[in-house]
């Protein structure tokens, strides 16, 4: 299984011959202006919520796939206005898909649709690929219902942001990563405004003192899971 990082929040995991895409936003941001978005391919797209920073190249790369859109009730009626068919909407709870179990979990943030409209609740999701548990945050603040994660899953790997100001910075993330009892650790939501800008190494030692592993992949490399 590989992660591919495309910058913000955006990543594509491939597993078991398929391509999972998240947050798609990539055109507008600068860190990510080497990477070619008319040769991604993603079987399926998942959104956390409605902001511009992570739905900027939703509806263009929904059309260009022609993948599976799994959003939020709000998020997916806006896509279908905007003429991607194939948007399913999801809410809170387990969904069985057409590539197994999804959990959506809680996210503390807020959410917005790009033409202002209402975007309902942010959400983060857990997925099983390939016997490994992934959880990916989406933007969110540290939360006691994390602590609820680690009681209905085994971890492999968490994908969370470290950025501050908007969500969790990294000494929120190292308390989450306790809440949720994982120790592989990839951070998202960092570095790509002035406002979320980071230490990268101090970052890393943070985690590496709890005994955990942070991954900050460069925007467009691929990693092994």
């Amino acid at each position: 299984m590989n992660l591919t990082y495309y910058g913000q929040s955006c990543f594509l995991i491939e597993a078991d011959g398929k391509k999972f895409l998240f947050d798609p936003f990539i055109k507008h941001n600068s860190l990510a202006k080497h990477i070619d978005t008319s040769k991604i391919e993603a079987d399926y797209i998942l959104v956390s919520h409605g902001h511009s920073d992570h739905v900027a190249d939703l509806v263009e790369l929904a059309k260009q796939t022609n993948a599976q859109v799994f959003a939020m009730v709000e998020v997916a009626k806006w896509i279908k206005e905007q003429g991607v068919e194939n948007g399913i909407d999801i809410n809170f709870g387990t969904q069985q898909l057409p590539f197994g179990k999804l959990r959506t979990v809680w996210a503390v943030h807020s959410s917005s649709n790009p033409d202002g409209s209402y975007g309902g609740n942010p959400a983060g999701f857990v997925l099983n690929l390939m016997g490994k548990q992934i959880y990916f945050a989406g933007d969110t603040a540290l939360t006691q219902e994390m602590k609820l994660l680690a009681e209905l899953h085994n971890l492999d790997y968490a994908i969370l942001p470290i950025g501050g100001h908007y969500t969790m910075d990294v000494d929120d993330a190292v308390i989450a990563a306790k809440y949720i009892d994982c120790d592989q650790i990839i951070g998202v939501h960092y570095n790509t405004f002035p406002a979320i800008s980071i230490d990268t190494e101090d970052a890393v030692a943070k985690f590496k003192r709890e005994n955990k592993t942070l991954l900050l992949p460069q925007v467009g490399e691929t990693i092994e899971l």
